[in-house]
């Protein structure tokens, strides 16, 4: 179903209204970021089988790459069905690292109760929020998941909410209040949304982002990791980094089991990736180290979060024992943010480590967020 621009917008709406379950709704292909380009009705279920009082669409939307080109991104919109009327908020949720191979897709697991952090999304619908969650550049899309690029993830967010505000099914206006959600991962593409938001995507509507566990600095990772128990993830950041940027040639840096272990990762997730990539050193699985390059260091430090100054306000969380993104990059952002005039709400978890920080941490987040969308003030404690 074609949908010109010329078509008034009454009539529009009408047309992907009557969408059915298994037909799409095409946009017309003018690349511009957050254009809807098909839909479809999906589900939400946190856990298999779960109903949950709500309605789901598969989207695919425009966005741009992490050098600047268009690209098509997936997602989910999910609306609480809740009797309300009026304009609700709308959250756009980066998730946090669910793997490279596109079945690990947000949006694939969604309907099937298999997305990990689909019990922490329930919650904010349970506050009669929408929640519009993106799959990433790459992931369940053509082309490999460009994992850890931090300008890709921080476009494939703000894109995603102009996306959900675009689909008439949601109910949502151009005035919707937006609040920016994720961790780890997402934290990363929540804290890159967040700088964007004023060059990028300036219409949008945001009263806060709320981003923990973040790995602000990508290159300060890989003492922490390289022969520990997460060093998959290194790997997977490197694929991820060759994906964004291809003239890296991550395949000329890895020996036989390099490539082995990366080409296992392209196609599977993260508790498959955990297991197999665990206690790997890079000196056991390259010909040289592709981070000790200028090339690679270029292109890790574009990435790096605190160099611009969200103009809303930030809650940043991270916990004291975090055994995969080290404390000390939580509070370097704060002081980047705070030192760069940013406002920012700092909380230290105490008691806990990475994993869960994002769970004991949630009821508090979305207290924050529920005052920004309230018109509360903040003026956070740099």
């Amino acid at each position: 179903m074609r949908v010109r621009t010329r078509v008034p917008a009454c009539l529009a709406a009408l047309a992907l209204s009557l969408v059915l379950p298994s037909a799409t709704a095409t946009a017309e292909e003018t690349g511009r970021p957050g254009e809807l380009v098909s839909v479809r009705e999906s589900a939400f279920h946190p856990l298999p089988g779960q109903p949950t009082p709500t309605k789901a669409w598969k989207i695919h939307y425009r966005s741009t790459s992490a050098t600047g080109a268009p690209n098509t991104v997936s997602g989910t919109v999910v609306v609480p069905q809740d009797g309300r009327t009026g304009p609700r908020p709308l959250v756009t949720y980066a998730v946090g690292t669910v793997g490279l191979g596109d079945s690990c897709a947000p949006s694939n697991g969604f309907p099937k109760g298999t997305t990990a952090e689909a019990n922490l999304i329930q919650q904010l619908t349970w506050r009669g929020w929408a929640v519009v969650v993106t799959d990433y550049e790459g992931l369940g899309t053509p082309g490999e998941h460009t994992y850890t690029a931090g300008r890709s993830a921080g476009h494939a967010v703000l894109d995603a909410a102009r996306a959900a505000i675009r689909l008439p099914q949601a109910g949502l206006s151009a005035d919707s209040p937006v609040g920016i959600m994720g961790y780890s991962q997402g934290g990363q593409a929540a804290g890159w949304a967040a700088e964007l938001h004023g060059s990028y995507a300036p219409e949008l509507a945001v009263k806060g982002t709320a981003t923990g566990g973040v790995p602000a600095r990508l290159d300060g990772l890989a003492p922490v990791h390289d022969g520990s128990y997460g060093s998959g993830l290194l790997f997977m950041a490197a694929a991820g980094q060759d994906a964004a940027f291809p003239e890296l040639n991550l395949d000329s840096y890895l020996n036989p089991a390099g490539k082995a272990l990366v080409g296992f990762f392209r196609d599977n997730c993260v508790a498959a990736d955990t297991i197999v990539g665990s206690f790997k050193k890079i000196s056991d699985l390259t010909v040289r180290n592709p981070l000790e390059t200028p090339q690679w260091q270029r292109r890790l430090h574009e990435s790096d979060l605190g160099t611009r100054t969200p103009d809303h306000p930030v809650y940043l969380y991270h916990a004291l024992g975090d055994e995969l993104i080290p404390y000390a990059q939580g509070k370097r952002l704060r002081a980047d943010w705070c030192g760069r005039g940013a406002n920012v709400r700092w909380r230290t978890i105490a008691l806990g480590e990475h994993v869960s920080g994002v769970i004991t941490e949630a009821s508090a987040v979305q207290n924050w967020l529920a005052d920004r969308f309230a018109g509360e003030p903040t003026n956070g404690d740099c």
